[in-house]
């Protein structure tokens, strides 16, 4: 459903994806097939951009940005395992639950769809 908003609001919005440490990494907390791809936890920058590249090939609509190794991006946004954000002009006007649980992209729908009109 994530694509389909990107697609359906790209007139409105810019979106991007900012990939944090892996969540089901293969040598830890791992979920079968998870979206197909053998992922090790990130020991370095270098695998994390691997890791992002791997992610790319998933037809991914928009940027794919690749947090710090310190996970900076992760920490601050509370983005482990996966949130939506909106941001407006410098200001955070959506803050999703954390995923999975919280991970509603139908809310992020209806926001955009009430600030386009």
């Amino acid at each position: 459903m994530v694509k389909q908003v990107m697609s359906d609001f790209a007139a409105v919005a810019d979106f991007v994806v900012v990939y944090v440490a892996e969540a089901h990494p293969t040598d830890g907390w791992a979920i079968s097939g998870h979206m197909s791809m053998d992922i090790k936890q990130h020991r370095s920058l270098e695998e994390r951009l691997a890791a992002a590249e791997m992610l790319a090939l998933h037809d991914i609509p928009c940027p794919i940005l690749v947090d710090t190794m310190d996970n900076a991006a992760a920490r601050a946004y509370a983005a482990i395992p996966d949130r939506l954000y909106i941001v407006l002009d410098g200001v955070c006007v959506y803050k999703g639950e954390q995923g999975p649980n919280g991970y509603h992209p139908e809310e992020v729908r209806d926001w955009l769809q009430k600030f386009s009109g």
